[in-house]
This record gives C-alpha cells, sequence and structure tokens, in this order.
C-alpha cells in the first residue's frame, strides 16, 4: 500500500490534473488521456518501457452515484479511466483503473487466456508482414503472381475467430488475400486461396491455410467502381440534378457540451472505442414535468457469420464491435457528402499503442432532416378543403465504421412524436473468395463476378437498452396480437372478425429469451408498472418495433454461436449490474465461447427476477444476405430498422404542439372559401416546370 501510494505521488507530481469536464459522461479528452497514460506508465515504473497501449477509455460513473450527482445534490462522481495493456513477454491482458483527479491506478490485475481488441494500427501492420514473408511468396507465385509482384498483394486482416490448434495462446489474425494489377484496382474482384496466419505482436507468419482444391489467380479483368472505371464502362448519368437542404436560421437543437436538447428530448451523446455512439440519460419535456425514459442505450455487439463449412470459411464469423470496435474502425465524416445540410461534428479520442491520443475528426455527424408528413387529415365534405398537415423533422446522431470490406452507417433518429429509430445502412463490399472456372458455387453462396464467389452470411446486431421508462423499475412485456379463441358463430365470435393484443411479462430471465413471430406481429413493451395512463388504464411504456429479426443460421453449441450466444434470440433481458455492457464478454478477440462469460453468465440458471426491477435488454436483429450480382464490385446501401415508440405514456399525440404547414378549419373553410392551399413555414419549394414559388399543395 505504501508503495502504490508512493507511485500514485509520484505520477500525480509528475502529471498535471487536468481540467474537469462539463459533464460526468464526457468522453475522455486527449489532455485526459495523456494524463491517464503517464499515470500508467509511472505505476510501472522500470518497466513501462516493456508496455503497449491498447484501450484507454472512460469508465462511466455507477447508475447509482450518477443520479445521486443530477437528481439528489449529490457529489460530481470520480473522473475514472479504463485501461488495456500488453506487456512483454506475459500473456494475456493487464487491465485496470486510473482515478484521474487523484492521480492513481486502482484494480489492476493480470488477465489471462484472453486477447484485447484489434486496433487499426494492429491492421495495419499486417500487410507489410506477408508481403515479405517467404512462405507466402512462395505460395503467391503457386497461383500465379510474380515473386516480384508482391507490392500488388493486399491482405484484408481479421481476427482469427476461434482456432483449436492455438487458442488465445497468441494474438493472431487470420489475413484474408487479394492481388490488385494496379493500387487503384478494387482487390476484391481477385481473391487468393490461401490464408496465412500472422502473430500480432511478433509480427510473423506462424501458418498458412492451405485448401485442398486449389484455385488459381483469376485472368479476368478487375471490376473496379471509382469514377475514371465508371465513366470508362457506362458513363454517368446526366439527368442528376443537385439537392440542397438549407436552414436559413439554422438549427433547432442546442448542444451544451455533450448535452443535446431537441423538440423535448433531452440526453447525453458519448462514443468510446467500442461501442461507437452512446446515448445516455434520456428525457422527455411534457409540457414542464420531465419523463425519464432511458439510462443507455447502444449498439453493444454484432457478428457476421459465414455460411459456408467447407476449408477454414467457419472462421468467418466477425464479432466486428468486440473484436474491433465501432468507434475505432470509425470514418472521419465529409460535409455534404456523409451528412448534408447544416451539420455539427463531435471528434473521437483514442490513444495508440505508445500512450500518444490519436484523433478522428468529425467522428460524430449531427444534423436535422425533413421527415416526411407527422400527421395529416382532410374532411372530404368541403372537397377537402378542411384540412390539416404538419411535417416531421428528425434529428439525428450518426456515425460510419469500416469493418475491412464493409461499411456500417449507423444513424440514431429522434422523432418529434416522442419516438427513437435506429436505422443502419450496410454497404461497402462483399468478403470474396476465388472460384475456379465453372466451378458451382452454390448453396453456400452466389458468383457475383467471374471466378468471385460471395458467401452466404448474417449481419446480426445486440441493441442494449438500460431503461428507465417514466422512473426506475421497469418491466418487459412481450405483445402479440391474437385472434379470438372462440369459433365463427359463437355468442362471444358471431362473425368470426374478433382480434385482441395479448401482454405476456417477463418475469425470469429464461421467460425473456425468446424469438420473433411475424404471425403475431410480436413486439415488446418495456413498461412501468407504477405509471399506469389515466385513459387507457395500462403502464406507460416504450415498444420495440422490429420486424428483421432473423434466427441465427449456425447450429447451437457450433463455435460463432457459443461465441454470440445472445445471437440465438430475438430478445434477451437481465437483471441490472454494473459492468453488463458486452454480451459476448470484454475480452472477445480468440474467445472459445466455452464457459460462462457475458450474458452467458449473465443468464444463469434463468430463474432471476426481471419483473418490476432494474433491468438492461439486449434486443438481437439484423438481415440475412445471400449475395447477387448487384451487390458487387460496391454494395448499394442496405437498410435495417427499428422503432422504440412510446405507448399509453402520453394522454394524446404528443407532436401537436408542432406548428403546421397548413391548416384550415371547416369554418373557416365556408367563410373564407375553399382558398388555394399554401404552406405557411415553406418559402423554398416550387413546382418543376414554371416559377411559381411558395406552393405546398396546390389544388
Amino acid at each position: 500500500m505504501e508503495r502504490l501510494q508512493q507511485i500514485a505521488s509520484q505520477a500525480t507530481a509528475s502529471v498535471q490534473s487536468p481540467p474537469k469536464p462539463s459533464h460526468p459522461l464526457d468522453p475522455l479528452s486527449p489532455v485526459e488521456i495523456k494524463a491517464v497514460v503517464s499515470i500508467v506508465q509511472a505505476h510501472y515504473g522500470a518497466t513501462a518501457s516493456e508496455i503497449s497501449f491498447n484501450t484507454v477509455t472512460l469508465r462511466e460513473p455507477t447508475k447509482k452515484s450518477y443520479y445521486e450527482w443530477k437528481e439528489q445534490n449529490g457529489s460530481l462522481p470520480p473522473r475514472l479511466a479504463f485501461f488495456v495493456v500488453l506487456q512483454k513477454n506475459k500473456a494475456g491482458v493487464q487491465e485496470g483503473i486510473v482515478d484521474i483527479g487523484n492521480g492513481f491506478v486502482t484494480g489492476l490485475k493480470h488477465v489471462q487466456g484472453v486477447q484485447p481488441i484489434l486496433t487499426v494500427e494492429d491492421l495495419q501492420a499486417t500487410e507489410s508482414v506477408i508481403r515479405k514473408d517467404p512462405s507466402v511468396i512462395e505460395q503467391c507465385v503457386l497461383s500465379g503472381i510474380p515473386a516480384d509482384e508482391m507490392h500488388k498483394v493486399y491482405c484484408d486482416p481479421w481476427t482469427i475467430g476461434y482456432d483449436e490448434r492455438w487458442g488465445s495462446s497468441r494474438r493472431l489474425q487470420q489475413a484474408m488475400m487479394y492481388y490488385r494489377k494496379t493500387e487503384d484496382d478494387s482487390q476484391y474482384s481477385h481473391p487468393l486461396d490461401f490464408v496465412p496466419i500472422v502473430d500480432t505482436e511478433t509480427k510473423e507468419v506462424i501458418f498458412i491455410d492451405i485448401p485442398k482444391i486449389r484455385r488459381p489467380l483469376s485472368k479476368e479483368e478487375h471490376t473496379n467502381f471509382y469514377p475514371s472505371d465508371s465513366v470508362k464502362k457506362y458513363g454517368y448519368r446526366t439527368d442528376v440534378k443537385p439537392i440542397n437542404v438549407t436552414q436559413p436560421e439554422g438549427v433547432s437543437f442546442k448542444l451544451d457540451g455533450n448535452v443535446m436538447e431537441w423538440s423535448n428530448f433531452k440526453f447525453h451523446v458519448g462514443f468510446n472505442y467500442r461501442e461507437g455512439i452512446v446515448l445516455s440519460d434520456i428525457t422527455y419535456n411534457d409540457h414542464g414535468n420531465v419523463r425519464p425514459i432511458f439510462h443507455r442505450m447502444s449498439l453493444a455487439e454484432m457478428v457476421v457469420p459465414y455460411g459456408d463449412p467447407s476449408f477454414r470459411h467457419f472462421r468467418k464469423h466477425a464479432l466486428d464491435i468486440g473484436e474491433y470496435g465501432a468507434g475505432l474502425m470509425t470514418n472521419p465524416l465529409a460535409l455534404g457528402c456523409d451528412c448534408k445540410g447544416v451539420i455539427h461534428y463531435l471528434d473521437g479520442h483514442f490513444v495508440d499503442r505508445s500512450g500518444e491520443p490519436l484523433t478522428v475528426k468529425n467522428a460524430v455527424c449531427i444534423h436535422e432532416e425533413d421527415d416526411g408528413i407527422l400527421y395529416k387529415h382532410s374532411d372530404f365534405r368541403d372537397d377537402f378543403g378542411t384540412t390539416i398537415v404538419t411535417r416531421a423533422t428528425r434529428l439525428i446522431i450518426s456515425q460510419i465504421f469500416t469493418a475491412a470490406n464493409y461499411e456500417y452507417c449507423i444513424y440514431w433518429n429522434f422523432l418529434q412524436d416522442g419516438s427513437i429509430r435506429l436505422d443502419i445502412k450496410l454497404t461497402g463490399i462483399l468478403n470474396t473468395y476465388v472460384a475456379n472456372p465453372g466451378e458451382k458455387t452454390g448453396p453456400w453462396g452466389t458468383t457475383v463476378y467471374p471466378q468471385v464467389n460471395a458467401h452466404n452470411h448474417q449481419h446480426l446486431f445486440s441493441l442494449r437498452i438500460d431503461p428507465r421508462v417514466d422512473g426506475d423499475n421497469n418491466s418487459v412485456v412481450q405483445s402479440d396480437v391474437m385472434p379470438s379463441p372462440h369459433p365463427l358463430g359463437s355468442l362471444e365470435n358471431p362473425y368470426g372478425n374478433a382480434w385482441f393484443g395479448q401482454g405476456t411479462v417477463y418475469k425470469t430471465v429464461a421467460d425473456s429469451l425468446t424469438d420473433a413471430n411475424a404471425a403475431t406481429a410480436r413486439s415488446w413493451d418495456i413498461i412501468n408498472p407504477s405509471s399506469i395512463n389515466p385513459y387507457s388504464g395500462k403502464p406507460a411504456s416504450y415498444k420495440i418495433v422490429s420486424s428483421q429479426t432473423p434466427l441465427m443460421m449456425a447450429k447451437e453449441n457450433s463455435i460463432p454461436s457459443k461465441r454470440a450466444p445472445w445471437a440465438r434470440h430475438a430478445m434477451n433481458v437481465v437483471k441490472y449490474e454494473e459492468d453488463r455492457l458486452y454480451p459476448s464478454g470484454v475480452h472477445v478477440p480468440q474467445s472459445s465461447g466455452d464457459g460462462p462469460h457475458g450474458i452467458k453468465a449473465w443468464i444463469g440458471d434463468g430463474s432471476e427476477n426481471i419483473e418490476n426491477t432494474d433491468l438492461i435488454v439486449f434486443h438481437t436483429f439484423g438481415i440475412s444476405h445471400v449475395p447477387a450480382p448487384e451487390d458487387f464490385p460496391l454494395m448499394p446501401a442496405e437498410p435495417i430498422t427499428l422503432l422504440i415508440r412510446p405507448r399509453n405514456f402520453f394522454t394524446q399525440n404528443p407532436a401537436l404542439d408542432i406548428p403546421p404547414s397548413y391548416a384550415a378549419t371547416t369554418s373557416e373553410v365556408r367563410l373564407n372559401g375553399n382558398k388555394e392551399v399554401v404552406s405557411k413555414l415553406d418559402t423554398t419549394s416550387r413546382l418543376a416546370f414554371n416559377s411559381t414559388s411558395g406552393t405546398c399543395c396546390k389544388k
């Protein structure tokens, strides 16, 4: 203890305490990251040169301490950081907590049998390793690539997933191999058939997986998608006119640091190396009554299991958030390209191996968009002169991250009716594998270009919701629509048309492990049993409406299934405890999925109570993708969406106070005549083929 205090005082003396953030949930600043690194290095003392940094991120305050500070005038929670380091010649990782304000390390532990997240820095080093390796060069020559053209050989480094030959004993990557004729070619039309295994730390190829049936390099021309190639092949369309977004009076949102206020919503926008965007402390101002909705929401994990059982393709089941980090892989966004309109950006801050802060500019985009009609009604009795039409605006918090070949575009939409919608667009490039001329790629894949096989795969996401719907202690209700049990012609159902909504409260964790059901239009209500709507008599709730909920195709107890156990069900509800953040575990790369970790440990025997208590919801959603030639060489964005909407939360449509574009009552129409309808808010819309401006919907 004396030694620890001595180290702490040395660290504090050498590192000036950084300024306190404006909010306890704010991500670590570059100054704070430097302070954390210095404190950790001081703690290691003479052995500091042996460590390399993998993670330095905010250790969020406990839920209890946060609300004591916010709602009970308690003290500001201590500013803590979580760190992971690798130490030379020591297996596993070392992780701990830094108290930034007091300048000391606490809870340091050596965790063996695990490997940490792969950073962009780790991935970038792999290509030079495989290009210089004699055994890789030999395989390239056998594939038809001259030894002096190794600069034309590329790889997509993936974590190895799990391979029983090495387990987690070494920090490994598998290199998906490709060839480019020129540096501007898209490599994915020329995949190679072997997979080198690279040690991330020693920078060496330790093995090469070679299939029994060899498939040499394709002689086909590269298929590309950059402008010169597209123009050469088809030319660009000439009928595309620009669409501009204008907000002459500026934006409608207010941002105080990372705290957002918009259209009665108030919440904190966070960002970290792993989940990317994190939305916290979401409340709604219901005419002066500030009502809590959710404590925390994020994408906690995802898995992309591929469906080809041959060769080593079973290893292709990327858990992109836990293995690489949605934050670490995030793109710097460009004004007018990734987001359009009047934009505000937030940067992302991480750490490199040496401990230097690393900043991704414009990591998060915040902007507003027109969202179509919010509500409308017209009366036929006076030729639809009696009418009201109100257009919606949505607030979007977004990021885009690249996982090797795929892009994931994440859009958190806040809507003016109190709803939250999560949209994800999948684009980028299919992962490909070479096929021999005339080789049949079905049923596990599709030939999308000559000698290019794109395997069937799924994209399954885990949405983590920590609810506070109208206060603490919530329950989850499975909502199904059911036909009347009474037969046609019965007293209770004489005409056979009766149906009803049936709610099933999940009382235990085991009850909650359920799947989607399109036949019953299944949705899920997060309710507050203590908050009863005065009109409906039903508890206030937020409903998860999610129809893209495929079953995981990998068999139970398969490696992908064991590593992503949350993906076996559309719904998993567990009791809240601190640090129940990541359903596949804290350290995901090279985990086997065996033993109690992550959500498997939290589920336990399934008997824990989850009714009317503090709970966490993990919802699985996504798509099953059978590739087609239209997805290649660059995939059109494929949308996935789900809606989280208020039910029995308000006593009327909460958006009735949004100014309408136009409104005329029956008496106004009678007194003033059925006049031309002109928007009261829009002065820029105009008819396409004349100069008349300012008309909304002329009769």
